[in-house]
């Protein structure tokens, strides 16, 4: 996994990033009770809004970390915000992109400057 400055994680898979939000972002967001995502087939670039995440505390967005095609969202945590809080790693994913430049990937950071971004 690689990590953002904005506590997105990012997964690779081929050509395809499977994105979501990191645990330390879930904790800081508090109940997250509306998640708001994009349409399949819309394309992105780097650092376009592409989800709106609402908690008790604060209203969040997403951006997208790399040019590409979203190709797949995750409908389940619209339909229940509430596992972004139960599992921000796993199947709380928000969107997969089939990205145009895979080696983009390398320029965020590993687990343990991420840990030390937030230590």
């Amino acid at each position: 996994m690689k990590y953002t400055e904005d506590h997105e994680w990012l997964s690779l898979d081929g050509d395809i990033v499977t994105v979501g939000i990191t645990e330390h972002a879930a904790t800081a967001l508090g109940d997250v009770v509306f998640v708001e995502l994009p349409e399949v087939g819309t394309m992105v670039s780097k650092g376009d809004e592409v989800a709106v995440i609402e908690s008790v505390k604060a209203a969040s967005d997403i951006s997208a970390p790399l040019d590409g095609e979203i190709v797949e969202v995750n409908e389940a945590i619209v339909d229940a915000p509430s596992k972004v809080n139960e599992d921000p790693l796993g199947e709380a994913w928000f969107i997969k992109i089939k990205i145009d430049d895979v080696g983009a990937v390398n320029d965020y950071m590993d687990e343990d400057a991420y840990n030390d971004h937030i230590g």
